[in-house]
């Protein structure tokens, strides 16, 4: 029977999903710092799994732009380059000023107190990786409440790496960042509460400087991250 054009039969991936997730919050939780190496037969060994999910999760988290792999060096935490900084800060900021004035134009009251609340837990947060991580799930908050399906897309896209752009920043230096970084979202909370288009994307673009400028302080920034790490 010719068979051509048929739809291949599914595969089950759930394994190496919950394996790329336990990897991936080890990388956000600084167990493995940028430019750490991320060996299939220790990992299979700590997680009592076969090398062969292992593998398709470092796959897909090559995709997320977590790791690389190489031949020759097998695969890294992926490490921020000048460049990539550049691309990330320059993307996420188009994408960011188009959400803010998505929430000004349509989010809901209870939207905007669902953001509220998001930056509200960061007065508890214990470390600066709890830290960084409500500091993106404001910005999931954001990018939902601004009611735009494939902007929402686009920043999932970016999302890890900008997680990842955020633990290089906190290496390089952490200094004040916990009793700052509440404050800020405050005052970008206050600015999409009173539907000040103008006031909350120059807000946004503040806050996203911050971290721009500690990445670019010095030509060497993704070594030092490491380094610190």
């Amino acid at each position: 029977m010719d068979d051509r054009g048929a739809v291949a039969p599914a595969r089950r991936r759930g394994l190496s999903e919950e394996v790329a997730d336990r990897i991936r919050e080890a990388i956000f939780g600084g167990v493995y710092a940028p430019g750490a190496q991320l060996r299939e037969v220790e990992l299979s060994g700590a997680m009592d799994v076969s090398r062969g999910p292992v593998r398709e999760a470092l796959r897909l988290l090559e995709r997320e732009g977590l790791v690389h792999c190489a031949w020759h060096r097998g695969t890294t935490v992926t490490t921020l380059s000048p460049g990539d900084v550049a691309e990330l800060d320059s993307l996420r900021g188009a994408l960011e000023d188009l959400a803010v004035r998505q929430v000004i134009r349509h989010a809901s009251v209870e939207e905007l107190a669902s953001i509220e609340k998001t930056a509200g837990l960061m007065d508890r947060a214990a470390d600066v990786h709890e830290m960084v991580r409500l500091d993106i799930a404001f910005h999931d908050a954001v990018f939902e409440a601004a009611r735009h399906q494939r902007l929402a897309e686009a920043w999932q896209a970016i999302r890890c790496q900008v997680h990842l752009f955020l633990l290089t920043r906190i290496n390089l230096s952490a200094q004040d960042y916990l009793e700052r970084i509440p404050g800020e979202h405050r005052e970008l909370v206050a600015a999409l509460r009173v539907r000040d288009a103008e006031t909350a994307v120059a807000l946004f673009a503040a806050h996203r400087r911050l971290a721009f400028e500690v990445l670019t302080a010095t030509p060497t920034t993704a070594a030092a991250a490491a380094d610190v790490s």
